[in-house]
């Protein structure tokens, strides 16, 4: 243990011949980023209510990695520059795929009065949580996010709806396949194969199951509470905006024709090609879905601007923190599943998953080529960062992209919803002891 966190200290303050001269204070915007979207709706709620604000306060803290990547370029680092365009691509890509996703399930409309008992809320959660393996979490989320609220409109203790929700829709239920999240799509473009993820059923089915039984006694005893409602009129079950089922079809085609193991000849170039087909369906759906239908839906553009400016900020400032994780790798001391499970998954919870989980992958291959060889060579390091990656980014707001949407589409349509850190009290509370038991059962420290 002792090696593990003198390596984990040295990863911020040294790095290997040949990377960028990153010192400790880079990280500083980063973790003061990730203090102000914790802060400010504390602290300032109405001012940080508007959107332009937080893109100023995203901008103005990725000012000083911007300019120390920027010296760095004319100091004959000529590829520093080169890793702030390689992340503002990713972010480019990050956000034409939510944004698609935001889009289209924001044109389908799912009515019908069904009574929100436990049980039956739960199964909604259940089903969102698999779906989730099919559309994705952004997909599964955006589909199932506002019928969900729309069931339980009329109950008054239902604070703890939305952050159910998000633990099983938006995060726990895409761990089966590489179109489920997007750490593992990215371990399928390195190489890993499309159906060796669902050897992870157990861990999902344990993880899921956990947090649906508590989620059921939970809401069980706050149901106890209730007033019993009836709505005045009773509203028949029908789905509207169809012709955007077939263009989320488009984006899971989009999506695995970018792999060559799949496409060959015919996969879509990354990222201009991905980027150009999921805008032109983002455009379809805007186009081809009657307003009345997105008015219908209470559906507006502000949760994903939310998510576009506060993500920008964050893929450039955690950029060094990745380098320096990167950069010292060998330093980090990393031999049990159990450790590459949990530091995978903490920092997938304040950085993003995706990168996050190359990162380890990398560190336990011994290079990103070999990330492939992980599936026979080492199958549990693989399946630990995998399993981190996902799970644990249900632990903040910022662990993954949807968990933000879900908060803000919850908090306007009238459902309170917990702070930044009064999130975290549910997480730690719920999911932190469920991890300890995905960790027993699974990766036992030898």
């Amino acid at each position: 243990m002792d090696t593990f966190i003198t390596g984990f200290r040295i990863a911020f303050v040294a790095a290997e011949p040949g990377a960028l001269p990153l010192p400790f204070w880079t990280v500083i915007p980063f973790i003061g980023l990730l203090l102000s979207i914790a802060l400010m709706p504390v602290f300032a709620e109405k001012f940080w209510h508007s959107n332009l604000r937080k893109l100023a306060f995203s901008l103005l803290w990725s000012i000083p990695v911007l300019a120390w990547f920027g010296w760095l370029h004319f100091q004959q680092h000529g590829h520093a520059l080169e890793r702030i365009r390689h992340s503002l691509i990713e972010y480019v890509e990050f956000m034409t795929l939510l944004t698609a996703l935001y889009a289209i399930a924001g044109g389908i409309v799912i009515r019908g009065d069904v009574n929100a008992s436990p049980t039956s809320n739960a199964l909604v959660l259940l089903f969102g949580a698999a779906l989730a393996n099919l559309v994705g979490t952004t997909g599964a989320s955006m589909l199932l996010i506002r019928p969900f609220l729309r069931m339980n409109r009329l109950r008054t203790r239902r604070i703890h709806l939305p952050v159910f929700f998000i633990f099983l829709v938006s995060n726990l239920g895409g761990l089966l396949t590489p179109l489920g999240d997007p750490p593992l799509f990215l371990g399928f473009l390195k190489g890993v194969d499309f159906f060796w993820t669902l050897r992870l059923w157990p861990i999902w089915a344990t993880a899921v199951g956990i947090v649906l039984v508590v989620f059921w006694i939970w809401d069980t005893l706050a149901f106890r509470g209730e007033a019993p409602t009836e709505p005045t009129e009773r509203e028949l079950f029908s789905i509207r905006g169809n012709i955007n089922f077939l263009l989320l079809a488009g984006v899971i085609a989009v999506v695995l024709m970018q792999a060559e193991s799949i496409a060959g000849p015919y996969a879509i170039p990354r990222p201009w090609g991905s980027v150009a087909a999921l805008a032109g369906l983002t455009l379809a759906s805007v186009l081809l879905t009657p307003r009345s239908l997105r008015k219908d839906n209470d559906f507006t553009w502000d949760a994903i601007i939310e998510v576009a400016v506060l993500f920008l900020g964050i893929f450039i400032t955690m950029t060094p923190a990745l380098d320096l994780l990167s950069a010292n790798r060998e330093s980090l001391g990393i031999m049990q599943p159990w450790q590459y499970f949990w530091l995978t998954g903490i920092l997938s919870s304040f950085l993003d998953n995706a990168p996050t989980y190359l990162v380890f992958a990398t560190i336990a291959a011994g290079g990103e080529a070999a990330i492939p060889a992980l599936q026979t060579g080492v199958p549990m390091a693989l399946t630990a960062i995998s399993a981190g990656a996902v799970l644990m980014g249900a632990i903040t707001y910022i662990g993954n992209g949807p968990n933000f949407m879900a908060k803000a589409i919850a908090e306007g349509m009238g459902y309170p919803t917990p702070s930044f850190f009064g999130y975290m009290k549910y997480s730690l509370v719920i999911l932190i002891p469920t991890f300890v038991v995905v960790t027993l059962l699974f990766f036992r420290p030898a």
